[in-house]
């Protein structure tokens, strides 16, 4: 089998043990934007509509939903903090797609997905427009993406990708002219569809926009089952609602029927200091763009505003039972394997130290992207399964989920995409053997020059194919 450039140019064991020697298991994002404090709930309440879950899905529901309705009673419901799951641990791309790419939304949606492409871009758009008229302090930057192609099979998949106008193709020399790296041998530069944010200041800054607009936030306050209805009930509090939007994503839903339609798969990450003028002249990147390579198994990395490089991606991983927990989030193996990456990568940067790492638990359904629905008869309404790709299609869901709240025919309620559902994960222990066969073949296909095999092949025949 052959090898991928990862392989073929290690960087000296010295070099990753220095970089990694002062990380700290802690979440940057989180760390550099402290948000406000919010009360827990505690007794009872009524309110025309309650959202669970405080990260973006549930805080651009509560805000589209109070500016469509000043006069509504809007509670959000937080298990936890604002933001402190994947809003606030996530690599900050704002990506237009709502399909989790091209390819995947040709092969499921090849119908309306023109359509599709048309709403996702003015999605983006329309946030872009939000961040600016409310003044969310979120260092939002939309300047573009670059895809990479560190193989030689990959460069003709960037080649068919291009259209000469927002998607140009980079030659070799051109790539590198980007943002210098030996790694490079092709490169899509994507100017109009990809936006980068500070993931952490976006949500907290999202939950004050909600506030003062009237939303009354409670943080630690999980929902532990809705009763009769829509009656929510946490550990102190009782919320009677007459409507519920649940953004829980990647946590147990609280609707039984959807429970085996997503899994956690965990995404690591690491954050380097802030690099020096000399460093950031040696790859360039002046362009500031996020970065991401073509492979099954991918690494993604962008600028923050003060020049640290977010590096994360490549390994995914699922634990049995399908459970999220604290303890998955430090995996010695994975933070060595991305150091070692990201220094094959940039080999110019050695001396460069990381200061952070940590991970965070992706909510991932069958088709890769968003699923939507409703239940108890209209009064409930949820949007999950956003497979790592929710910065901005959160807002879109948002949108969904107050539509159908309202009983209304939109065209966002008429997407084939919002009517269908995805095939459900088994139980265990076949959704265990499953994902990670899926995984290891992926990784056999990133070494056998992009070829899929038979097991993937057939995934892909059954709509349950994964292409990054």
């Amino acid at each position: 089998m052959a090898t991928t450039v990862f392989e073929r140019m290690r960087p000296a064991a010295s070099v990753v043990d220095h970089a990694l020697a002062g990380a700290r298991q802690s979440v940057f994002w989180l760390e550099d934007a402290p948000g406000d404090d919010y009360p827990a709930l505690h007794g009872e309440l009524s309110c025309d509509l309650a959202v669970v879950g405080g990260g973006y899905s549930g805080l651009w529901t509560a805000l589209l939903a109070k500016q469509e309705n000043p006069a509504a009673r809007v509670v959000l419901l937080e298990g936890r903090r604002i933001g402190w799951a994947a809003s606030g641990r996530n690599g900050g791309f704002c990506e237009a797609s709502l399909t989790h790419g091209e390819e995947n939304g040709r092969s499921r949606f090849a119908g309306e997905f023109d359509e599709l492409q048309r709403l996702g871009m003015a999605n983006l758009d329309e946030i872009e427009r939000t961040v600016a008229e409310l003044g969310l302090d979120a260092d939002f930057e939309r300047n573009g993406a670059i895809d990479l192609a560190t193989e030689p099979h990959q460069v003709e998949w960037l080649r068919e990708g291009a259209n000469g106008d927002d998607a140009v193709f980079l030659d070799t020399d051109a790539i590198r002219a980007e943002v210098n790296s030996p790694t490079y041998l092709a490169g899509l530069l994507r100017s109009a569809d990809s936006a980068l944010v500070h993931p952490a200041k976006l949500a907290r800054a999202l939950a004050r926009a909600c506030a003062e607009a009237g939303v009354e936030i409670f943080e630690n306050s999980p929902v532990a089952s809705i009763g009769d209805g829509t009656t929510l009930r946490t550990p102190h509090g009782t919320v009677k609602a007459e409507r519920t939007a649940l953004a829980t994503n990647v946590f147990p839903s609280l609707l039984k029927r959807n429970r085996l339609f997503t899994v956690p798969v965990y995404d690591y990450v690491l954050m380097t200091e802030p690099l020096t003028d000399a460093q950031l002249t040696s790859i360039g990147w002046q362009g500031r763009q996020g970065l991401g390579d073509s492979a099954n198994q991918f690494h993604y990395y962008r600028l923050s505003a003060d020049n640290r490089i977010l590096f994360g991606g490549y390994d995914a991983i699922y634990h049995y039972g399908g459970r999220v927990r604290d303890e998955y989030e430090n995996r010695p193996e994975t933070f060595q394997r991305l150091a070692n990456h990201f220094f094959t990568t940039f080999p110019q940067l050695e001396g460069l130290q990381f200061t952070n790492k940590w991970a965070g638990a992706i909510d991932t359904c069958s088709r890769f992207c968003a699923f939507f629905g409703s239940a108890r008869g209209g009064r409930v309404a949820y949007a999950t399964g956003y497979t790592g790709l929710g910065v901005a299609a959160t807002h879109f869901g948002a949108k969904v989920m107050l539509d159908l709240l309202a009983g209304r025919t939109t065209e966002r309620t008429e997407l084939a995409m919002v009517k269908s559902r995805p095939l459900p994960f088994p139980p265990e222990p076949a959704a265990a053997i499953g994902i990670n066969l899926t995984r290891r073949a992926l990784d056999q296909a990133d070494h056998n020059d992009g070829r899929r095999n038979l097991f993937l092949k057939t995934l892909d025949a059954v709509g349950l194919g994964f292409d990054s």
